[in-house]
């Protein structure tokens, strides 16, 4: 890629990615092109209903044409559309890190990801679209990585289709690499090690999940302790699945749940919610390609009624 222009115009961010064809892709229908850069067949779909979205050497083309040696392939990505069933609320929210394609946001507890039948006002997905309301863009709730309601910490949201499309794919490959702080009582023995447990839904319920050997899907987790306080251990998790549920039924199954886990281990003498925090998120930007790392430091209710001396990071 050898440019990326922006314009804004009222609620639209016009996206536009500028490719040099080199000898190796000469022959290759744009359409070929563009599914070698991560570009989904939606992708494709939706750039054919935007006026002017593909031009090579300044000429509107069709996806079909075969591109040559030299040529330059312009995609312009115009979107106007918001997430129009996400009502748009003033919640105070910590952004980490914004540029034109993706942001990292450090949520608080019991922020939930989207809105819900029950909870239709106060949710991530509100907050953000009051955010680029605010600046007069459109914006549609893509995130990459969903954390629980009660969990805390790092997540990353895409903005626009084709970062979306990509994140999506780093994360069905595990290309983004997530670590999580949790607390639970006791000393945690042996101190480190890796969980490899299937998990499935628990009979009866459309919210629990189990251990099952049998019938559930692969989920394994690396975990190493941090520190030991007062009765507590302070864990650093890294995963390669993301199952639902998925270190709070691994810690569990060790048998060191998380305390403050009203679903699983509900020990609320020190904390109201599961203490269970993302700490660090790694991953490879989706149209630079840098290579990005992101820190978020334990919140106070994960922090001050155990008084961990681990300082910001780990």
């Amino acid at each position: 890629m050898d440019a990326v222009l922006e314009e804004r115009s009222g609620r639209t961010v016009n996206r536009t990615f500028l490719y040099l064809i080199s000898e190796a892709d000469q022959g290759l229908r744009i359409e070929q092109y563009l599914r070698r850069r991560g570009y989904s067949r939606q992708n494709l779909t939706e750039l054919k209903k935007m006026p002017d979205s593909i031009q090579v050497n300044g000429l509107n083309c069709i996806l079909k044409k075969t591109l040559s040696t030299g040529d330059e392939l312009a995609v312009r990505i115009r979107e106007t559309d918001s997430s129009e069933k996400i009502p748009a609320v003033n919640i105070p929210l910590r952004i980490i890190y914004e540029d034109e394609d993706i942001l990292v946001v450090d949520k608080p507890a019991g922020l939930p990801m989207h809105p819900s039948m029950k909870n239709y006002h106060y949710s991530l997905a509100n907050g953000l679209v009051w955010y680029y309301q605010q600046q007069k863009e459109a914006f549609i709730f893509r995130c990459a990585n969903r954390l629980d309601r009660d969990t805390s910490g790092l997540t990353v949201v895409a903005k626009h289709m084709l970062s979306a499309n990509i994140l999506s794919g780093m994360g069905y490959r595990h290309e983004i690499e997530r670590e999580y702080l949790a607390i639970v009582r006791g000393n945690v023995f042996p101190p480190s090690g890796t969980i490899d447990a299937p998990l499935s839904r628990r009979e009866g319920s459309i919210i629990e999940r189990k251990v099952d050997f049998e019938h559930g899907e692969r989920a394994l987790t690396h975990y190493r302790v941090v520190e030991e306080k007062n009765g507590h251990s302070l864990v650093s998790l890294r995963l390669e699945t993301g199952r639902t549920h998925q270190i709070r039924i691994h810690l569990k199954y060790l048998g060191f749940p998380l305390v403050g886990d009203y679903l699983y281990n509900p020990d609320m003498e020190y904390i109201s919610r599961q203490a269970l925090h993302s700490c660090r998120l790694r991953f490879v930007h989706p149209i630079t390609k840098e290579r990005m790392e992101f820190r978020a430091p334990l919140p106070e209710d994960m922090q001050i009624p155990f008084q961990w001396d681990y300082g910001y990071g780990i």
